[in-house]
């Protein structure tokens, strides 16, 4: 895993204490949107549909310490929006740090480099860097050509500058498998910490809507990506949460897992699903019907929905819950490879793929993806 010991057991001690306590919601992750402005208008986003009005606003220093107090959670993931977009981002990280929370700045990096000086190198702030593939799969993500390029060179800065740095990517219907392989191995050739991967949720006001994934598909394809996975991928993931995505491992939904916070106030239910909000973080917890949420309440909204912030809180209370998810996820963690009946199963379903990506086009514009440009060999 790509994760610090001193941070594997900060989560342990924390998951542990509250199971002996009795407490049976808790959150793992705050995350806190410090706003919803960015230099980006990704296809697959439904985070910065908001009015003109709203995506200038953001929240204070003094906003967000308070929400990280009330929330309590050992670490506080800052997504947005671009944070570097924040005025005083700074001084919102420097805060968490000087509390000791693991804080993940997730950033598309392309204000970085630039930002850099502003940050001091801790082992309880990361760069999260959005990555959602190789240089053609990310750009055509994100609607903007060159980004890859300049997310590399600030990966390579921020750790020439001693800064820890993971990436996220967020995968849709209609990705290579074998080049989402090979992008692992460029990732660690780099030197990032650890990846976390996801399937895109399907936000409602997502400018494209065909290529997010079914709960099917989901797992179809991550067996395809991590089967036989190479020894030197690390991933900044519960092993737990790895095997559910690949369909081999049950697990519910957490929704209070990773609670939100931004400008509205306490997001219900979750930082996917955005049905009204609470004052406070106790109203949040006592308050919202949570059996409403999750696959197994039949929610139409949480039915084909595999996203980490809500799964991985629940792979990790199993890891450091129970002795059979810590048993589990010792055992996924040392195997490392999969039997010959898996291999074979990934290259048959790698074959499929080959000839059904034929007629996926590009999310930004209807025109043939990368792939199908003749530009799935480099």
């Amino acid at each position: 895993m790509g994760v610090p010991i001193s941070q594997m057991w900060t989560v342990a001690r924390y998951v542990l204490g509250k199971k002996l306590r009795g407490v049976e919601r808790y959150p793992l992750v705050l995350m806190l949107e410090p706003l919803f402005r960015c230099n980006l208008a990704c296809a697959g986003c439904g985070k910065i549909q908001h009015p003109t009005e709203i995506l200038r606003r953001h929240l204070t220093p003094e906003a967000c310490f308070r929400a990280v107090e009330e929330c309590g959670a050992p670490m506080v993931s800052i997504p947005g929006g671009e944070p570097l977009l924040h005025p005083q981002i700074a001084e919102i990280v420097a805060g968490l740090v000087a509390r000791k929370k693991y804080v993940y700045l997730c950033t598309n990096a392309l204000k970085l480099e630039e930002c850099l000086p502003d940050f001091q190198p801790s082992r309880y702030l990361s760069f999260s860097i959005h990555m959602d593939g190789p240089r053609e799969e990310h750009d055509a993500a994100v609607c903007r050509e060159g980004t890859y390029d300049i997310a590399v060179r600030a990966i390579k800065a921020a750790l020439a500058a001693g800064f820890r740095v993971t990436t996220n990517s967020t995968l849709f219907d209609g990705v290579d498998p074998q080049r989402f392989r090979t992008f692992f191995d460029e990732l660690m050739d780099l030197g990032v910490e650890g990846m976390m991967i996801s399937p895109g949720y399907r936000y409602e006001k997502a400018p494209d809507q065909d290529h997010f994934l079914n709960r099917e598909k989901t797992a179809g394809l991550f067996r395809r990506i991590l089967g036989n996975p190479q020894r030197k991928w690390r991933f900044n993931q519960s092993p737990l949460f790895l095997e559910f995505l690949k369909g081999r491992w049950q697990l519910e939904c957490t929704p209070w897992g990773n609670p939100t916070y931004n400008l509205f106030g306490w997001q219900r239910p979750c930082y996917l699903i955005d049905e009204g909000y609470a004052a406070t973080f106790r109203e949040l917890m006592d308050q919202t019907d949570w059996s409403r949420y999750g696959r197994r309440s039949g929610n139409p909204k949480c039915q084909d929905c595999m996203v980490h912030c809500g799964y991985e809180p629940t792979a990790v209370a199993a890891a450091f819950g129970s002795l059979k998810g810590f048993l589990a996820t010792a055992a996924t963690h040392a195997a490392g490879t999969e039997t010959r009946s898996g291999v074979a199963e990934r290259r048959a379903a790698n074959r499929q793929s080959v000839r059904s990506s034929s007629s996926s086009n590009c999310r930004c514009c209807n025109k043939p993806s990368p792939t199908n440009r003749g530009l799935g060999k480099g």
